[in-house]
């Protein structure tokens, strides 16, 4: 082996293992970002865990209680219990306005989404698709802002709303608003990865545009519409301020849709900062996070179980 020849194999040598190296470090920082984010979630699920059961531990009330009882009168001094606890009123709050919000939505993004993806995917990518994402990045209070200026008013001089416009039914339309461009992103996604294969094959079979589309590509594309659908869904239930400035939060359940209510998080939003740390209220306060933390948690199964399903399903 000549001189050269060796000093050439030593570069060799030495790039491989700078590349080693380097590969090595990125591959550890991305390693511990994942083990950070994952202790991260762990940290915050512990901290809502002793906080939110610190009802039912240090005070004593039960979780029926707390789940059906709308008598809401926790003792707000630091230490002192004996109030009362019942979160059915803000539940019920919440699972009304999130179910009414998406039934509002769901026909608007399943056909934009079906639009963008089937009917006119160019027009949908240049145009239609950078316009829906646009409203993922406003502000939660402007689309609040909004529903407080135009909406409310509105509703009050059409429907004859009570406490001028205030209601349910303003809160959903704004959270429907708010949940559109999650849903239809996520569910023109799933229809455009949905294999050209099918669409040949429905097409060879005689089906028309919109049998193949409601046939078989939408069934097909059922998984990612579905984790859209859970996805906007858990936004709504995590909303706060937007629908704290529609809703009326007054504490009673809501005789139909033009009456006002309350929900979880507009609750926890209006009442953490006036609450004594420790105390009855507070920790009733956790506990209604602790809810809401447990839903976002299911949400998130419910999307792993239909993707396993969805993945096992095109595997077969």
């Amino acid at each position: 082996m000549t001189k050269d020849d060796a000093l050439e194999a030593d570069m060799i040598v030495e790039k491989k293992t700078r590349r080693f190296q380097s590969e090595t470090f990125w591959r550890g920082l991305v390693t511990a970002c994942g083990l950070l984010i994952i202790l991260l979630t762990m940290a915050i699920g512990i901290f809502l865990l002793v906080k939110g059961t610190g009802t039912f531990t240090k005070y004593h009330h039960s979780v029926a209680e707390f789940l059906f009882s709308s008598e809401w009168k926790p003792m707000d001094s630091a230490n002192e219990g004996g109030g009362n606890v019942g979160a059915a009123i803000y539940i019920y709050g919440s699972l009304l306005t999130c179910s009414l919000a998406l039934a509002i939505a769901l026909p608007f993004s399943i056909a934009a989404a079906i639009f963008m993806a089937e009917i006119s995917p160019k027009l949908g990518q240049r145009l239609i698709q950078p316009a829906v994402e646009i409203f993922v990045g406003i502000p939660s209070v402007v689309y609040g802002w909004i529903g407080l200026t135009v909406l409310v008013p509105f509703i009050r001089d059409h429907f004859g709303a009570k406490m001028g416009g205030f209601s349910v039914l303003a809160a959903s339309i704004v959270l429907s608003v708010m949940i559109f461009p999650t849903i239809t992103t996520v569910a023109s996604d799933a229809i455009r990865s949905v294999p050209k294969e099918y669409r040949s094959a429905a097409y060879g079979m005689g089906s028309t545009r919109w049998q193949a589309i409601y046939r078989v590509i939408v069934p097909a594309a059922f998984p990612g519409i579905f984790t859209g659908i859970i996805l906007g869904l858990a936004r709504a239930f995590g909303e706060a301020l937007a629908v704290a400035m529609v809703i009326g939060k007054t504490r009673a359940f809501p005789a139909d849709l033009l009456s006002p209510t309350n929900n979880l998080t507009a609750a926890i939003a209006a009442d953490m900062g006036n609450s004594a740390d420790g105390g009855e209220h507070n920790l009733a306060l956790w506990t209604m996070a602790l809810l809401l933390f447990l839903i976002s948690m299911g949400f998130i199964y419910l999307i792993h179980h239909l993707s396993r399903k969805g993945q096992a399903k095109h595997g077969a």
